[in-house]
């Protein structure tokens, strides 16, 4: 395991305020395990990862991380249900091509699931189209098209018809305006840019 984090991004924070210590934790789209590492350090969970990159793995097991290189929807359908107190999918949900199955199946090996996008209906974004005609380019999206993943954009209004219309449970959410740190205190389709949800059936 890494020293004892000293920076911490706020969505991190929240995060680690919804996880229970001593709980099961599986990260779907692990990246090189900053998040796990997070919990494992200050909730003292049990840890698995999934990633696809076999470099953003390595990078997990360099860190003490458990994580599996792979397919996140295999890898969930080798569990039991309810094997997991938590399936974390932060800053992964926009870039799955079948987000609905994904988080179905998350919701059936865990009592909870988190979600963290980057709001497409962020004011900002909802400019640069409407004045520039082109992919948004700002804090909230700060790459340009030709260096961008693959990507199915999401806004706080989609997300939440989804939940409707598939019987979920929100329990918890959290909004942040475009500097990912400040809580937006109103209208969140439009004014935050990065949304965190605690899910459950």
């Amino acid at each position: 395991m890494t020293q004892p984090v000293e920076k911490r991004t706020v969505d991190m924070q929240i995060i680690g305020d919804w996880v229970e210590p001593h709980t099961r934790v599986l990260d779907l789209g692990c990246g090189r395990g900053e998040l796990l590492d997070y919990l494992v350090q200050t909730k003292h969970v049990s840890a698995l990862g999934v990633d696809l990159d076999f470099a953003k793995i390595t990078a997990c097991v360099h860190r003490g991380v458990s994580a599996y290189q792979g397919d996140m929807i295999a890898c969930m359908a080798s569990f039991p249900a309810r094997h997991f107190d938590r399936v974390i999918c932060s800053r992964t949900v926009q870039e799955l091509h079948a987000p609905a199955t994904v988080i179905a199946e998350a919701l059936r090996v865990a009592r909870s699931v988190t979600v963290g996008f980057v709001n497409h209906g962020f004011w900002k974004n909802r400019l640069d189209l409407l004045v520039r005609g082109r992919k948004a380019r700002n804090a909230v999206y700060t790459t340009a098209w030709a260096e961008s993943r693959p990507a199915n954009p999401v806004s706080v209004a989609d997300f939440e018809d989804f939940c409707t219309a598939e019987g979920i449970r929100i329990t918890r959410r959290a909004h942040l305006l475009g500097d990912w740190k400040t809580p937006c205190p109103a209208l969140p389709n439009l004014l935050a840019g990065y949304a965190l949800y605690d899910l459950t059936r």
